[in-house]
C-alpha cells in the first residue's frame, strides 16, 4: 500500500498565510523521511483559512526542499486556464525536478465572482469546455497536434517524458474522460462517498489503453480520503472537530469558513464528533476516517481490498501542527512505509 498527502496549506488559528506555506514545506520534508509516496498541493480561491491557491509556485518550493518524494497539484483547476500555459508551467517544473512532478488536473467552480476574475475573457461566462481542455492539455504534453489543428505543433518540453498526468474528480464525467484518454484517475472519495464504487468501476470498465507519453496501458486509480490518526481514539475525534464544524457551515451555505482550533470547534459543536466506521464490502468510504493506528489501518486496508486500491492520498485539515505531524508518523509506522 502506498500513502500520499494532499495539502491545502490551512492557515492555523492565530497564524498567517506565510506560516501556512512554511508548514507545507515542513510537512513535505517530514513525510518524505517517513516514506510517503507523493505530496500534492491544492488550489483554492477566496478562502481566508486556506493559503494554497497557486500550487505551481508552492510545488517549486517543496521540490527544492526535498529530494525523493513526488510533488504535484491536487489539483490545478483547468477549467479556468489555458491548457497551453498549464502545460508550459508543469513542463518547466519537470525540467527543474526531472521524474518527480505530477500534473493533477481537475475542474471546480469558485463562485460566479471569482470564476469571472480567473477567466481571461470576461466578456461572457465561459461555456463548459472540459472535454476540449483536457484533450488539448494531453496534446501539448505530448508535443504537438495533428497537422490540421489551428495551433502550433512547437514542442514545449525537452525531456523524454512529460510530467505524469492525472485527472482528478468526483463525478462520472471525470471517470469517463480519464477512461477515454487512457489517463490515471484520482477519485475524491471524501466529496462523493456514495458514488465511489460505481464511478471507479465505470472508469475501469470503460478504460482505453493509451501508448502516448501521458497515457497508461492499464487503469490506475488513487482514492482520496479524509483521515486522521492519533494515539487514542478520543484524540483523533478531537482533531476531527474543526473539519466537522467546517462542513456544518458549508451545508448552511457559508463557504468562507475560518478554521477553528480543536477546543474552539468542540465548544461550538457541543459534542465530541463520532467516527463513522467503514462497512466492509460496501466500497463506500466514510466522510471522515479517524482513530488509532490500528483502527485506521483496518479501515483503509479493507477499503483497499474491496475497491482494489493500491494508493490512498490523504487530506486531513488538522489545525494543530504538531498533531498533524504525529498523525503522519503513526500512519507511516502502522503501514510500514519504506523509509529512504
Amino acid at each position: 500500500m502506498k500513502l500520499s498527502i494532499v495539502d491545502l496549506s490551512v492557515v492555523l488559528p492565530g497564524e498567517t498565510r506565510h506560516d501556512a506555506l512554511r508548514h507545507s514545506i515542513e510537512i513535505a520534508v517530514h513525510i518524505e523521511k517517513l516514506g510517503f509516496h507523493r505530496i500534492w498541493l491544492a488550489e483554492h480561491h477566496g478562502a481566508r483559512s486556506i493559503a494554497g491557491r497557486a500550487p505551481e509556485v508552492l510545488m517549486a518550493a517543496v521540490a527544492a526542499a526535498t529530494s525523493r518524494i513526488r510533488v504535484g497539484s491536487g489539483s490545478v483547476l483547468l477549467n479556468h486556464y489555458s491548457p497551453f500555459k498549464v502545460a508550459e508551467l508543469f513542463c518547466t517544473l519537470n525540467e527543474l525536478y526531472p521524474g518527480r512532478i505530477d500534473l493533477g488536473a481537475g475542474r471546480a467552480t469558485t463562485g460566479p465572482v471569482l470564476d469571472m476574475a480567473l477567466q481571461q475573457d470576461r466578456s461572457q461566462r465561459a461555456p463548459n469546455r472540459s472535454d476540449e481542455q483536457i484533450t488539448e492539455l494531453v496534446s501539448w504534453l505530448e508535443n504537438g497536434f495533428l497537422d490540421d489543428h489551428p495551433f502550433s505543433s512547437t514542442p514545449i518540453h525537452s525531456l523524454p517524458e512529460p510530467p505524469d498526468l492525472y485527472l482528478l474528480g468526483s463525478s462520472g464525467w471525470s471517470a469517463s474522460a480519464a477512461a477515454a484518454l487512457g489517463l490515471r484517475y484520482v477519485f475524491a472519495g471524501f466529496i462523493n462517498q456514495q458514488g465511489t464504487p460505481g464511478i471507479i468501476g465505470s472508469y475501469r470498465s470503460a478504460f482505453r489503453p493509451s501508448e502516448g507519453p501521458t497515457g497508461i496501458m492499464q487503469p490506475e486509480v488513487i482514492l482520496a480520503l479524509h483521515a486522521v490518526c492519533a494515539d487514542t481514539e478520543e484524540e483523533a475525534r478531537r482533531q476531527l472537530a474543526p473539519v466537522v464544524l467546517m462542513y456544518r457551515y458549508l451545508q448552511k451555505g457559508v463557504l468562507d469558513v475560518e478554521m477553528r482550533s480543536p477546543d474552539e470547534a468542540l465548544a461550538e459543536l457541543g459534542y465530541l464528533p463520532e467516527t463513522e466506521p467503514y462497512v466492509p464490502g460496501s466500497g463506500i468510504p466514510p466522510r471522515f476516517i479517524g482513530g488509532t493506528p490500528a483502527q485506521v489501518h483496518a479501515q483503509l486496508t479493507q477499503l483497499g481490498r474491496d475497491l482494489d486500491i493500491q494508493e490512498f492520498i490523504i487530506q486531513d485539515l488538522i489545525t494543530e501542527h504538531r498533531a498533524r505531524l504525529r498523525s503522519y508518523e503513526l500512519l507511516s509506522e502502522v503501514f510500514r512505509l519504506e523509509k529512504p
